[in-house]
């Protein structure tokens, strides 16, 4: 990780809508984007994930934040952290000045609030801090500082602050109803200090925002004084947006021929970047007939690798064979995986013990990968016997069932995104069984993975924690855990007088402080 972290002190700073269009001033900045996942709230808290993200990077704040790529820690909201010898005790000291969008200051007894409100609703990045820190051991120690103490040892605690995202207080206080920390109001306004301040939002059609100009981080020379997402889940309808320069910018991740046709634009440019997010399914492990090993290892066998990253990605991807992306440490060098081989998947098909039936795999609407990648293990899992039934549905959906067992998919095709740069964000946050309900989709237990993901988060010398993570990735592979496919490259489409692009892993350029338009 880059953030420069030492003990005792430590200081790191970061130097065609259906909305109406707004009045601006002539020749005012504005930004619109075309995103593939519907913005169904506003909360920061209940949700975790990068489709959403845009809302919580240009409307919130944290104490720190990643920036660039490869992805470094800064101080944000906070200007230093003093870290106790024993690793349990974090004290931040607040950037003076810093303000919500309703004029009153940030305090610490905002942030004490805002993990309190965490801990409760245990959603969103609830699994981050869910046995990490207790409620009521986040203190105000006065107006300015606020101290976490810690269950014990974290060696991530840092790099997950980045998804505290800060709320206003007495503004969510004033909103609660029936004792609801404010939900049903954040759901549809904001309480935030970012960049950018809600204009309107319509969980139809997406948001509008207007640039804060007292944010306490500064402006640049000409940034950009409005944005605005919009939610197309067709990809065809964002890619003629960006022709027809309706958008200034859309996703990262688009289908290989779609972007051939968006180099073909006049007025469209494509932003290329190495990126740390790789494409897997998950795989229901704890329910029959998915939790016979040997069902799971056949699926792995069944999915044609090479013809979906080489043919229909057109070699844009690399194989990944763990879930742990092959360029971030933690990765094992020299693990296989599978390979695309119908006799094996046979082979293992026949050691499957109960009964069978069709398998449900909830496909993204709106992502077109998820939708080919399905098909394909579609057609592979046929010719062995395998019924998939193919589901297609917005990522906001999906994502509200797999922390349920019961109405979760079997099967999901998606993608496990940079939350933080560490292998935890890879390994335990998804994987180890107590975040079962709160991170864990796939449903997995193994005892020794869980060992070894715990030991890794008491350890904070990396040399010592890459044997653990590395074998960590293996026992995933072992138990085929899931269909890991590949670590992905970012090609960010923009019209070309947008300026000023800072591509981030965590975020994917989501983040609109940083842009002007020429």
């Amino acid at each position: 990780m880059a953030f420069p972290v030492s003990r005792r002190p430590l200081l790191a700073a970061a130097g065609a809508s259906l909305f109406a269009r707004p009045v601006l001033a002539q020749g005012a900045r504005r930004i619109v984007t075309a995103n593939n996942s519907p913005y169904d709230t506003l909360d920061p808290h209940t949700v975790f994930d990068i489709g959403r993200i845009a809302t919580r990077l240009n409307m919130y704040d944290c104490l720190v934040r990643w920036v660039d790529n490869p992805p470094k820690l800064v101080m944000w909201l906070a200007e230093k952290v003093d870290i106790s010898p024993d690793g349990l005790v974090y004290t931040f000291k607040l950037r003076p000045g810093a303000l919500f969008h309703d004029g009153s200051p940030i305090t610490a007894e905002d942030v004490v609030f805002s993990m309190e409100r965490i801990l409760e609703i245990k959603k969103g990045g609830y699994a981050l801090f869910k046995g990490v820190i207790d409620p009521g051991r986040t203190k105000a120690i006065d107006a300015a500082t606020v101290q976490f103490t810690l269950n014990a040892p974290f060696a991530v605690f840092l790099s997950v602050l980045a998804e505290l995202w800060i709320v206003n207080s007495k503004l969510v206080r004033a909103n609660d109803k029936s004792a609801d920390l404010g939900a049903a109001w954040l759901t549809k306004n904001e309480a935030g200090s970012g960049g950018f301040k809600l204009r309107r939002y319509d969980p139809a059609v997406g948001f509008q925002a207007d640039r804060f100009a007292q944010h306490v981080m500064g402006w640049g020379p000409a940034p950009v004084e409005q944005i605005e997402f919009r939610s197309i889940l067709e990809t065809t309808g964002r890619v003629l947006g960006m022709l027809k320069g309706d958008f200034q910018c859309t996703d990262g991740y688009l289908p290989l021929d779609q972007i051939k046709q968006l180099r073909e634009g006049p007025n469209i440019r494509i932003d290329e970047a190495e990126s740390i997010r790789t494409m897997y399914f998950i795989l229901h492990n704890a329910r029959a007939p998915l939790n016979d090993v040997n069902l799971r290892k056949a699926l792995s066998y069944a999915f044609d690798y090479a013809a979906f990253n080489e043919q229909i990605l057109g070699g844009t991807v690399a194989r990944n064979p763990g879930i742990i992306p092959n360029t971030l440490w933690g990765a094992p060098k020299d693990l296989k995986g599978y390979s695309y081989d119908l006799a094996k998947a046979k082979e293992h098909l026949a050691m499957v013990k109960g009964p069978m039936r069709p398998l449900t795999v909830g496909v993204l609407a709106g992502f077109g990968q998820s939708e080919q990648a399905a098909i394909l293990l579609q057609n592979g899992a046929a010719k062995v016997g395998i019924e998939l039934k193919l589901i297609s549905e917005p990522w906001s959906v999906i994502q509200n069932k797999y922390n349920d067992p019961d109405r979760t998919h079997d099967i999901i095709p998606l993608w496990r995104s940079a939350y933080f740069a560490d292998p935890h964000n890879w390994t335990g946050v998804i994987y180890n069984s107590r975040n079962i309900g709160s991170g864990n989709a796939s449903y997995f237990r193994n005892a020794r993975f869980d060992e070894l993901t715990d030991k890794a988060l008491l350890i904070t010398d990396q040399e010592a924690r890459r044997p653990l993570y590395e074998e960590a990735s293996r026992i995933l592979v072992e138990e085929a855990a899931g269909i890991y496919v590949y670590n992905t490259k970012w090609f960010g489409p923009f019209t070309k007088n947008v300026q000023g692009v800072r591509f981030c892993p965590i975020g994917d350029a989501q983040d609109m402080r940083w842009m002007s338009v020429g």
